[in-house]
């Protein structure tokens, strides 16, 4: 699993070997069952993640319903805003499919970014992606009605088709299960 961490990393950042000891002497990585709920709701934590492969879902419980706000599968890294604000989770991290993640915490990234000053340089690209990426996402998901996130969706992520139940995806674009059953129908039968 180093091996696809490593490949990742190149993409931004070439790694000297001994650079490559000291992220394995870290003991980051971390093999996650199925159903493992890795932040609860109340919580506090330090740990953030790096989906090498599997798919984790973040949720909120509201009025005792689950509503599902993302899904990180493959090479997508989340570090939840309590580990930022300080301050208890609102929301739940559960894993979807057996995982395996790197699992870090911000003593650990700062020492290596002391040890490794291009670690902060490629960190800091990588949270400028992910946050254009998120304005992006969110932007779609305000201004485009359920069958667009639906065919939006079917487009930039077909993969959760096949990994996520129904019932969730149907929570992430914001709609009932029976509603996505519907949306499905009609699609199909614009397609005939």
């Amino acid at each position: 699993m180093q091996d696809i961490l490593f490949d990742f990393i190149s993409k931004y950042v070439s790694l000297t070997e001994e650079e490559k000891e000291v992220i394995v002497s870290l003991n980051i990585f971390r093999s996650v069952k199925k159903g493992t709920i890795l932040l609860e709701e109340g919580q506090k934590s330090q740990d953030s993640y790096f989906v090498l492969k599997g798919c984790i879902r973040k949720y909120y419980v509201l009025d005792g319903e689950e509503k599902t706000t993302a899904f990180y599968t493959e090479m997508d890294a989340c570090t939840p805003n309590c580990v930022i604000s300080k301050t208890p989770s609102e929301y739940y991290i559960s894993c979807l499919e057996d995982t395996i993640l790197t699992v870090t915490n911000s003593d650990m990234e700062v020492e290596v970014n002391r040890k490794f000053p291009k670690f902060e340089t490629m960190c800091r690209i990588l949270s400028e992606q992910l946050l254009a990426k998120q304005q992006i996402d969110f932007d779609a998901f305000k201004t485009s009605s359920p069958e667009q996130r639906y065919l939006n969706l079917i487009q930039n992520r077909p993969d959760l088709l096949q990994r996520v139940p129904q019932h969730q995806l149907a929570s992430y674009l914001g709609i009932k299960p029976q509603s996505l059953s519907r949306l499905r129908a009609r699609i199909l039968e614009k397609k005939n």
